[in-house]
């Protein structure tokens, strides 16, 4: 399949992109900075090089799938929105490209039902960084409401850490936990999870959430 990566050099992107690579795909970073590409995935990777808010349909629409691992600083988390409603508008009654969210945990729920996001407002020192989780649950409900385009979201466990594949374990909207009692999951592992999606698809206009085995 073609498959386009937005954000290809962040912690999720760069995963995602040697998955893909690994399974025969044929992969384009979208990034801001070709040079950083190149020396994070290799001489020979094709390249978007743009302002992901610059994009245009015609520069989107050859591909399969299109995966969103966009990352940004806390105080432009509003820009996750954004580039969700941009993708939306631009795919509108359409099929393909299949579009990726990747979201946050704050929309999961824990093991008594309550929002993480609701945790997540307690704990200390929260000011500089909740914006994040915040903007992340207000695309999934953006998300939810869109029934003309073919998008998938994917929640990390509690902790998105960088870190070799585990086998993934898949859930809906609850907060998982490994063999070891904890909710944490690798990008090496988000990736195998993504791309067994992509391969074959089992959510549709839905979201569903990974964790290590």
């Amino acid at each position: 399949m073609k498959i386009a990566i937005i954000g290809a050099t962040g912690m999720a992107g760069t995963a995602l992109f040697k998955e893909s690579v690994l399974r025969g795909h044929e992969v384009t970073a979208i990034v801001r900075h070709k040079d950083k590409a190149v020396s994070l995935l290799g001489d020979g990777v094709k390249v978007i090089e743009k302002d992901v808010f610059d994009l245009t349909r015609s520069e989107l629409e050859g591909f399969d799938v299109i995966i969103n691992a966009f990352a940004t600083a806390p105080a432009k988390a509003y820009l996750h929105l954004d580039l969700a409603a941009k993708l939306v508008n631009i795919f509108r009654e359409t099929e393909r490209p299949r579009l990726f969210f990747i979201l946050g945990a704050a929309s999961l729920l824990d093991e008594n039902n309550k929002l993480f996001l609701d945790t997540l407002k307690t704990s200390p020192d929260v000011a500089p960084w909740i914006s994040i989780p915040v903007e992340a649950y207000k695309t999934l409900n953006f998300l939810r409401s869109i029934e003309n385009v073919n998008w998938v979201g994917v929640s990390p466990s509690a902790e998105f850490v960088p870190g070799e594949a585990t086998v993934p374990v898949l859930g809906k909207d609850h907060l998982l936990t490994s063999s070891e009692g904890k909710s944490v999951v690798t990008s090496g592992t988000m990736a195998v999870a993504i791309l067994d999606e992509v391969e074959n698809p089992q959510f549709i206009r839905t979201r569903f959430t990974v964790c290590n085995q």
